[in-house]
């Protein structure tokens, strides 16, 4: 079975690229390091050093597996897109009907930061946005009560 797509930025794949390496050429190392003293205070002592050590070792292969994973199945989003349509790479101003406005980039779920302004195109947010231009309104159900925008901008 085929692995969904997984749209990236540009800068969100050298992220995951970025933290894969490190996993790989640091992170492995330090855990094996954690292991193999492990192993010679065994004798010693109790093994939890040694089960804390292969532990972690399993959730460090595990994420490894998934940047891997996450990497070949990237695409990217292109940085030139419509300005006229929210698409996913869109920065979209949107205001509320206090007049405050907020800005939300449209990124997949992977890239998605919520608190720094990036929400998925996954999310119900994200999905209410995709497809609508300047001057339209939408409405999101969100935990706090109705969420009710205008969209002002799209770039």
């Amino acid at each position: 079975m085929a692995e969904k797509p997984v749209p990236l930025t540009r800068e969100g794949l050298a992220k995951f690229q970025e933290k894969l390496d490190n996993l790989i050429n640091v992170r492995r190392a330090e855990v094996a390091r954690r292991i193999q003293e492990a192993r010679e205070l065994a004798g010693a002592q109790n093994t939890s050093e040694y089960e804390d050590a292969k532990n972690e070792q399993a959730l460090v292969e595990g994420e490894i597996l998934d940047l891997e994973r996450l990497i070949q199945n990237a695409v990217i989003i292109e940085e030139a897109h419509d300005t006229q349509r929210v698409e996913l790479g869109s920065t979209v101003t949107v205001i509320n009907d206090k007049g405050q406005a907020a800005h939300y980039t449209i990124v997949g779920s992977a890239e998605a930061d919520p608190r720094n302004g990036r929400i998925s195109n996954e999310s119900p947010v994200g999905k209410a946005l995709l497809g609508k231009r300047v001057g339209d309104e939408i409405e999101v159900q969100a935990p706090a009560g109705m969420l009710r925008w205008t969209i002002t901008g799209i770039s």
